[in-house]
């Protein structure tokens, strides 16, 4: 290589003898030819050198043979390219504006280096020299210079540079609409493109392209058809440029078929017209046909690019086609497309989506994701998504190493995992960070950050962040929503819902069925219906997870014909719909039509889960359906491999107890291949109970009470088979452990609903002082004719020291007569079932008077109670004196 010094030392000298020689006198050709080659030399080398002192000889060599005119004006603009140093820069630019002739070409290409290079103050140097030396920059120069300034977002300059142009042309326009549109400044863009058609220059592929981008951008997908026209007059419309801008424009409103029209009009297809055609199918949510362009562009010849890559991929996550989306890989590792971002992407998501989480981790650990977040998000979302919590956080820990930075969907996911698991320290650390990051103010990330809150039960936490947000949605409003009926705030949340119509925010698919939730809660059948209205009205009853709340709430309201009905109009049922139903028979004690909706699930081909097998053996629980029973537990391991769990076997132990078979009960439980919960041993005391048998219930109750020695209902229910078996010492052994532990029994309450209005009664409840004198005068009337059609009062079941016929008066001012005699007056209205809602279990004195009522009053009465629904009709029960 030439040595940088030696040369510059020998070019000096080789001139001072060429100009040493007399004036007129002719140089020597052997000099001439070395200046020449050691110009040449030097040329080359300044494309090899990197240090900068070996550049700094370089430019040396370069400004004297410049200065000399050894070398041309634009070489030497080329050689000082390599110097980005500020000193250097300054230093060519000087001797630039001083030695050099001025040369539009010259400047041209100099502004189209700073375009390159991203440098707006070297353009304006550039510009002011322009300017000195008196604008002599031609059309083409000053359109660079133009760009310059209108990518770089110094709109003042630029639009002072536009006004001031000694001409302009249609690129100078473009230039503008676009700096524009970039901007989102699209009324200015709009303008100038109506300047641009009055003063009447030529309107090419170019011009169409950028209004075709600026419809998009406005959302004026109506105005596409109208330029599509004015195209067809022009002869543009076989232009693969412009053909390919229309398609992208149609697939954006949708209008896939003109897309077709416009793809079949383009006369030389092109990869990038194959690729948009293909893409606007499976935006659109055209998957069969975009893989048969797909198909029909390898047969002409098109080798696919990453983009065509991303859209097959896209139609066969769209068709759930795992199985062709494998091959799809198969042809991106051939063709070494799987490290591009959006092919790795495509394959992440493409695998994800469908469950194949191993197979999306595999994708994921290959493809090139420092400094991109992307793929991290998406790999967070869907761990966190396939209740695979743990391990996105473990991912999200990974990303500080890999110097990525997550931004507000990362964040977003990671609480969801967050919320799932209840990790209440870590979504407080997330806090912080978003506070100092600023994403606090971001919807998403705020809505996930309320989410767990609200589902670690900090309401007040989630509350503050609410009203401290400024970008509510409808996932803010929801999640608040959710939040309190899942604390079973029901009336709060229909507060929330109240104002959130005030504010304007229309209800989702996950606010309808969040308060029907809330209302099936508090058995509030009016507004129920009236949310089954507004949801009719907005055509949100069609969706699947309304519908399922629909049947729920019915059939808590003890509304269980429309339960049916709703369940009977759904177009698709999935295994929630079908196990809502079941449970909805198997409550009421309609234990053969749950059954036969089983059977009917079994038909329809959906698989039954272990909710499933909870109503159906719940169902034969409440019907006495030993056989079937036993039949279901079995099924659930033979046809359909469900382990038992402690939900199943609480039924068969209530099932076996319901039908006295106590010790067979108690060996189920021995039996069990787990520790016994409390409700095995619960169902084994209420049979007991049932049954009266004060040993095995005694020793029922101190398991139960072993587990939750705190339980009021085990005390009270074992207080009760004490009495019935008139062991007073037993009962002074339960109330003195209660006074010991500090249990206290829960007060009982029923309610009544009419007209939207809820009305409450407690014990010996006078409340309601301007019915009182009635509610007591149909009591009284109540148990004179009870007693007549043969009810008697079991006093045993009231444990208060008084005499018998004091006892029996005691039990007609439990909460359900009051709230029975309430409605009888009138709360309400005749041929209406009555419907009464208890928030304990119904005792057995009054289950035998309400059943007594029912076959006088010709009424239907519901009752229902912590256990279950209790249908009275003509003096019988549904539940067969079994609860």
């Amino acid at each position: 290589m030439l040595d940088l010094r030696s040369s510059f030392r020998r070019t000096r000298s080789l001139e001072l003898r060429w100009l040493s020689r007399r004036p007129g006198g002719r140089k020597s050709a052997d000099t001439a030819s070395e200046l020449l080659w050691i110009s040449r030399s030097v040329m080359e080398l300044r494309n090899v050198v990197e240090e900068v002192n070996h550049r700094m000889a370089i430019f040396k060599c370069c400004e004297f043979l410049h200065r000399k005119r050894y070398i041309a004006g634009f070489d030497f603009l080329n050689c000082c390219r390599l110097f980005s140093s500020a000193a250097l820069g300054i230093r060519w630019k000087r001797l630039l504006s001083s030695t050099m002739d001025f040369d539009s070409v010259a400047y041209g290409s100099m502004l189209r280096n700073c375009v390159e290079n991203g440098d707006p103050a070297g353009g304006k140097f550039l510009h002011c020299d322009v300017l000195k030396r008196g604008s002599c920059l031609d059309l083409f120069g000053w359109n660079i210079l133009l760009n310059l300034y209108m990518k770089h977002g110094l709109l003042l300059e630029g639009r002072k540079l536009f006004d001031e142009m000694p001409e302009r042309n249609v690129v100078s326009f473009v230039t503008m609409i676009q700096g524009y549109s970039d901007l989102e400044m699209h009324s200015a863009s709009i303008g100038l493109f109506s300047r641009l058609r009055r003063e009447g220059h030529e309107l090419n592929p170019f011009v169409f392209t950028t209004i075709l981008k600026l419809l998009v951008a406005l959302d004026w997908s109506e105005s596409v058809p109208s330029l599509h026209a004015c195209i067809h007059k022009l002869g543009h419309v076989s232009n693969s440029f412009v053909g390919t801008s229309f398609i992208n424009a149609y697939s954006v409103s949708g209008s896939v078929n003109a897309a077709k029209k416009v793809f079949e009009e383009i006369v030389a297809k092109d990869m990038v017209c194959w690729t948009g055609f293909l893409a606007c199918h499976a935006e659109n949510d055209c998957f069969e046909e975009a893989l048969e362009i797909f198909s029909r562009m390898r047969d002409e010849g098109f080798r696919p690019n990453n983009f065509t890559f991303g859209s097959v991929i896209k139609a066969c996550i769209g068709l759930d086609r795992i199985d062709l989306g494998r091959s799809i890989h198969g042809c991106v590792l051939k063709t070494c497309y799987e490290m591009y971002e959006y092919v790795g992407v495509s394959l992440l998501d493409l695998y994800s989506s469908n469950g194949s989480i191993e197979d999306a981790r595999r994708v994921f650990e290959g493809i090139p994701k420092d400094d991109d977040v992307v793929p991290w998000s998406i790999m967070i979302a869907r761990l966190s998504q396939s209740d695979r919590c743990g391990e996105a956080l473990d991912l999200f820990a990974r990303m500080p190493k890999a110097t990525v930075t997550p931004n507000q969907f990362t964040l977003a996911s990671v609480l969801q995992s967050c919320a799932t698991i209840g990790n209440l320290d870590l979504g407080i650390q997330i806090h912080s960070r978003m506070v100092k990051t600023g994403l606090d103010l971001n919807v998403f990330a705020c809505n996930a950050l309320m989410d767990v809150y609200a589902k670690s039960g900090m309401m007040k936490a989630s509350a503050d962040l609410f009203e401290y947000s400024r970008n509510r949605n409808d996932v803010s409003w929801n999640t608040m929503a959710v939040g309190y009926v899942q604390l079973g705030d029901g009336e709060t949340a229909f507060g929330l819902f109240l104002d959130m119509r005030r504010e304007g925010v229309k209800p989702t698919d996950v606010t309808y069925s969040c308060l029907l939730r809330a209302s099936a809660g508090l058995a509030s059948l009016e507004a129920g219906i009236q949310l089954h209205s507004a949801a009719v009205k907005t055509s949100y009853d069609e969706d699947a997870a309304v519908s399922n709340a629909l049947v729920d709430m019915y059939a808590k309201c003890g509304r269980i014909e429309n339960a049916r009905a709703v369940f009977d109009a759904m177009s698709r049922r999935d295994v929630v719909s079908w196990n809502s139903m079941i449970s909805a028979y198997s409550m009421h004690g309609y234990g053969a039509e749950a059954l036969e909706v089983f059977e009917n699930m079994e038909k329809s081909g959906i698989p039954p889960n272990q909710l499933t097998f909870v109503a159906a053996l719940s169902a034969c629980s409440n019907t006495g359906l030993l056989d079937q029973g036993r039949s279901y537990f079995a099924s659930m391991r033979e046809d359909y491999g469900i382990e038992p769990c402690v939900e199943h076997y609480t039924c068969m132990v209530s099932l076996l107890g319901r039908l006295g078979r106590l010790d067979e009960a108690l060996e189920t439980i021995e039996e069990m291949p787990r520790e016994p919960s409390v409700m095995v041993w619960r169902a084994l005391l209420g049979a007991c109970a049932a049954h009266r048998n004060v040993e095995l219930g005694s020793f029922a109750a101190s398991r139960v009470l072993e587990l939750e020695p705190r339980d009021e209902s085990t005390h009270v229910l074992l207080s009760n088979v004490y009495a019935r078996a008139k062991r007073f010492d037993g009962v002074l052994r339960v109330r003195n452990r209660m006074k010991r532990n500090r249990v206290r029994k829960e007060p009982g309450l029923s309610w009544v609903e009419n007209r939207g209005t809820v009305h409450y009664f407690a014990v010996g409840d006078a409340s309601h002082h301007r019915d009182s004198k009635l509610i007591k005068a149909m009591l009284e009337w109540l148990s004179l004719r009870a007693g007549r059609s043969g009810y008697v009062p079991d006093v045993d079941a009231i444990l208060v020291d008084v005499e018998d016929d004091e006892k029996g008066c005691l039990s007609w001012l439990h909460s359900e007569r009051i709230a029975l005699a309430f409605a009888l007056i009138g709360g309400v209205p005749r041929g209406c079932p009555i419907r009464i809602m208890k928030n304990l279990r119904i005792c057995g004195d009054c289950h035998a008077a309400v059943k007594a009522v029912s076959g006088f009053v010709d009424r239907e009465i519901v009752v229902r109670d912590i256990n279950r629904f209790h249908h009275f009709r003509r003096g019988s029960c549904s539940c067969n004196d079994y609860w």
